[in-house]
């Protein structure tokens, strides 16, 4: 799909697909397993363009700062495409702060339904904006980490970086 770019951070390797207006629509690492079929789901939603140089400049920059421990949020233009669900969840998971985390039965209280945690992970899941839209702060209602589609290790790598776990 042309207008990929894919990029090597201190991160891993990253790929993000922008919007015609320079608005980030996926962030993701590079060999997470749904990518393709969401990138796809992106596309027939919002034409996927070639970055603005200046707009991949800016988002490499502050991913590269949030590594190196500079940086605690993002003043990253972004769109987020899914259901109303998932939109609801998704703006649930820029409500945590960072160095913190929450369990899926946690945010489907804050929603209102904590029968919702299963429904809660399938969002979280979808979640198009990796790092960015901070789905690596869910973790297991008994402080297990779970899936994660940069990997365990990179959850616990990030959660780590912003002090959301010790050790």
């Amino acid at each position: 799909m042309t207008g990929i770019h894919r990029f090597d951070t201190s991160l891993g390797l990253l790929q993000a697909a922008f919007d015609a207006d320079g608005a980030v629509i996926y962030l993701g690492f590079a060999d997470h397993e749904f990518r393709e079929p969401l990138l796809a789901k992106l596309a027939r939603l919002s034409p996927v363009m070639e970055p603005p140089a200046r707009a991949l400049a800016h988002l490499r920059e502050r991913l590269e700062t949030y590594a190196a421990g500079h940086r605690a949020a993002f003043d990253v233009p972004f769109r987020l495409h899914g259901s109303p669900f998932e939109q609801r969840v998704w703006a649930e998971l820029q409500r945590i702060p960072f160095g913190e985390t929450r369990s899926y039965g946690q945010l489907a209280a804050a929603l209102g339904d904590p029968n919702l945690s299963r429904a809660v992970g399938r969002a979280n899941g979808a979640n198009p904006m990796s790092i960015l839209v901070p789905c690596h702060r869910v973790i297991g209602t008994s402080g297990s980490l779970t899936g994660y589609a940069g990997g365990l290790g990179m959850k616990e790598r990030l959660l780590r970086l912003e002090g959301a776990i010790r050790g």
